[in-house]
């Protein structure tokens, strides 16, 4: 299996790269954790760029890309640390009138419970009628919660699909199919794992930076062993997550997904908080982003089922693969 990037593929995660430094940057970031509001215009311009509607077939009025192409966009995302329900919409697209082109923001009850962005969407995907807020550690990711014994709901005839509280019925194209809670949707799972490795690969290139320019005893505190350790280490999480989230995405298997979410869960809260290691209580003013990668980090653990959920496929995978062929191992 060849895991070097096309031209193509290069240029698209450029152009999202570009777009994010441009409609997103460190000031806007600040301000948005300051008053976390959507921004309307930046999510319009995301669907207009193609990024909600990237898996969509052409015939559908989509991009026509597959899974690696989506996996790409959204690790710029989480490098940019940008928020708002990007997964839930962009799982909608297709499903949800106005989802693909961003005119329309989608949140969605996740295997879990929770819900993301509940009060700022236009449809929710699944019953959130009974939803209570939570106080989310990311301040850039306002949550809510649905008990367990939540059912779907019927809202102007389209079952699955609830308005949000305090939303109008005339900006809620109701066509929505049920988000049931349970087993967490495998595409769902990845693209979180490429959220979090794009955040651990900038939580790295924010150590390094900071290593090379900081100066203790009169020298870069990048010349400490010690520090050298903890970028190097930072360094070989990202690009073993990187490894196998980029191979998840061909493959699609869910035990190779399942596997590369462990990985990039790892690779983002361990390297953000080596991060804050290396910045020291620099790391930890609001002037500063690496606190913010830990915290979403941490957010983002818990959704599309959990670690918890991939860590029994895996260990489900384990247990039946044996059939003659030796414990552990899996035939394709």
């Amino acid at each position: 299996m060849r895991f070097q990037l096309t031209e193509e593929q290069r240029a698209l995660q450029g152009t999202v790269r570009q777009l994010l430094a441009r409609r997103f940057d460190g000031e806007a970031l600040r301000a948005a954790v300051e008053a976390p509001v959507l921004d309307r215009g930046l999510w319009r311009e995301l669907g207009a760029a193609g990024f909600f509607a990237l898996r969509l077939p052409e015939a559908d009025g989509g991009v026509g890309l597959g899974p690696t192409e989506a996996v790409l966009a959204f690790e710029e995302t989480g490098r940019a640390l940008l928020p708002g329900p990007l997964l839930a919409t962009h799982l909608a697209a297709g499903a949800v009138p106005g989802a693909a082109d961003g005119s329309v923001v989608v949140a969605a009850v996740d295997g879990s419970g929770l819900v993301e962005w509940l009060t700022q969407a236009d449809v929710v995907r699944g019953d959130a009628h009974d939803a209570v807020p939570l106080r989310s550690v990311d301040p850039l990711t306002p949550l809510h919660r649905v008990p367990e014994a939540a059912g779907a709901a019927v809202v102007a005839g389209v079952r699955g699909a609830t308005r949000p509280p305090g939303a109008k019925g005339s900006r809620t194209p109701l066509h929505a199919e049920p988000a049931p809670l349970g087993a967490a949707d495998p595409m769902a799972v990845l693209l979180t794992a490429a959220e979090q490795l794009g955040s651990a690969a900038r939580t790295c290139e924010l150590a390094v930076q900071h290593a090379r320019t900081r100066e203790q005893f009169g020298r870069p505190i990048g010349a400490f062993q010690a520090v050298q350790h903890l970028c190097a280490q930072m360094l070989v999480r990202v690009e073993v997550a990187r490894a196998a989230v980029y191979a998840a995405a061909v493959t699609a298997d869910p035990v190779d997904i399942a596997a590369a979410r462990l990985l990039a869960d790892e690779a983002a809260v361990r390297g953000a908080r080596d991060c804050l290691q290396v910045h020291g209580g620099m790391g930890f003013t609001w002037e500063a982003e690496v606190h913010l990668h830990l915290k979403r980090a941490w957010v983002r653990t818990h959704r599309a089922g959990g670690g918890t959920e991939s860590e029994e496929l895996l260990a489900q995978d384990l247990s039946t693969g044996v059939d003659g062929h030796g414990a552990g191992l899996r035939t394709r």
